[in-house]
């Protein structure tokens, strides 16, 4: 027999270390019930045991710190339970087959939030992501971890709802604004240049570019409004009443390329607001006039 076969056939007389268990046994020997058990790699497990095999609720310690608290089916992490990752991360929720499947929280290490549904591990159905440093947030559709579908990115003081694809705003959208109207557009893709000097050709990801198109109040499908007659001499007419003026001020922001879907406020408010910002300038201005009067008499 060769060298090798020799040192083959001591390495199978060796008996591998099996770990240590403490607890519950049945008849045929094997572990169930309650049991505390170290394994070959150094991680714990305390809990329950049917025939051999981690079943029920228990606590498995890794030896990187991590560590699962909950239920356990054959020896797989499955139905409810909270894992405490490495990094810092915790998922809290359903569990299949030691994926995170079903409905769940996971918190993130930099403590943004993802509150909803998961598939074989992945965000994927109707979610929430939170996101902790801006404090905004998506709501919408997930696909195999990405934002897919319909969706609505909600901000401190404004929202914007449309489809995305691929993480990325895509197609018609609208941004609407707390002061009470819509920017209505359409987000494009549009491919990057590749920089001069560059040796290898590094494909870039599309940049969604958002092109506004009109301002208009609030929308939301409502039976019609009664009348309401005019409170000042001057009043917004139907064809371009909030344009002029809120609409200057809008598009004289910096829109965020963001996205999201949720309830709008009613149209009477709406054009209430509208009417409020446009009586705030028109006195403003009546004030100036007036200023400009009597600096002109006084001169006299």
């Amino acid at each position: 027999m060769s060298d090798n076969g020799s040192e083959e056939y001591e390495e199978e007389e060796k008996l591998p270390y099996l770990g240590e268990y403490v607890g519950e046994r049945n008849e045929q020997g094997e572990r169930h019930g309650h049991g505390k058990a170290i394994l070959p790699n150094g991680d714990t497990y305390e809990g329950q045991y049917e025939h051999g095999k981690r079943h029920g609720q228990g606590t498995y310690k890794f030896k990187n710190g991590a560590r699962y608290i909950g239920e356990y089916q054959e020896n797989k992490k499955h139905g409810q339970g909270t894992f405490f990752y490495e990094d810092g991360s915790q998922y809290k929720g359903e569990w299949v087959n030691d994926e995170r499947h079903g409905y769940g929280v996971y918190r993130y290490p930099n403590n943004d939030t993802y509150t909803g549904e998961w598939f074989a591990g992945q965000r994927h159905g109707q979610g929430t992501y939170f996101y902790a440093e801006t404090g905004s947030k998506y709501v919408g559709t997930w696909v195999n971890g990405q934002q897919e579908g319909t969706g609505e990115l909600i901000h401190l003081k404004h929202r914007y709802q449309g489809k995305f694809v691929g993480k990325n705003p895509v197609g018609p959208g609208k941004y609407i604004f707390d002061i009470g109207c819509e920017q209505h557009g359409t987000y494009e893709l549009k491919e990057m240049e590749e920089e001069e000097g560059e040796e290898e050709e590094i494909s870039k990801p599309p940049v969604p570019i958002w092109k506004a198109q009109k301002i208009t109040p609030l929308t939301l499908y409502t039976p019609p409004l009664p009348e309401v007659p005019p409170q000042s001499d001057i009043t917004p007419t139907q064809e371009e009443p909030q344009t002029s003026e809120v609409g200057e001020k809008v598009t004289a922001r910096h829109l965020p390329d963001d996205s999201g879907i949720g309830e709008l406020d009613a149209e009477e408010n709406a054009r209430e607001v509208l009417e409020s910002h446009m009586s705030e300038d028109i006195k403003q201005e009546s004030a100036e006039e007036e200023e400009k009067e009597r600096q002109s008499q006084s001169s006299n």
